[in-house]
């Protein structure tokens, strides 16, 4: 037999990379569910195009409560975030299905109070 003058790395390499291609996709969808949120349906969703823009996401979850970017936080304390932000901020709103309107009509009158005009409202795609 005849001993191995090298070792030929290639093929640890290939697998090294479809691990690594994994993780990745893996890692970028386990980042969307921080909270627990059931997205209402809608016949109209459209797929989320990414931006160059820091994107600020409110989210209400099924228990009433709020969300500025992935931090529980009451309504005063969301006024007084959304009075410092930058007015060109872009604006991501996740609401459970289960909440009430009257929280969702909350939000949005703070956004518009302070002049957040670049909203997007997250839904999912009604399947049949």
């Amino acid at each position: 037999m005849r001993a191995f003058d090298q070792i030929n790395v290639i093929p640890f390499i290939d697998i090294m990379l479809v691990l690594l291609t994994i993780v990745l996709t893996t890692a970028s969808f386990v980042s969307q569910g921080l909270i627990e949120v059931t997205l209402p349906e809608t016949e109209t969703a459209e797929a989320a195009t990414p931006t160059d823009e820091k994107i600020i996401e409110l989210s209400i979850n099924s228990r009433q409560q709020i969300f500025f970017t992935d931090q529980l936080v009451t309504e005063a304390e969301l006024e007084q975030r959304l009075k410092t932000l930058n007015k060109e901020s872009v604006i991501v709103l996740r609401v459970d299905e289960s909440v009430r309107f009257k929280h969702f009509v909350f939000i949005v009158d703070m956004l518009k109070k302070y002049q957040l005009e670049k909203l997007s409202i997250l839904t999912r795609k009604h399947t049949q």
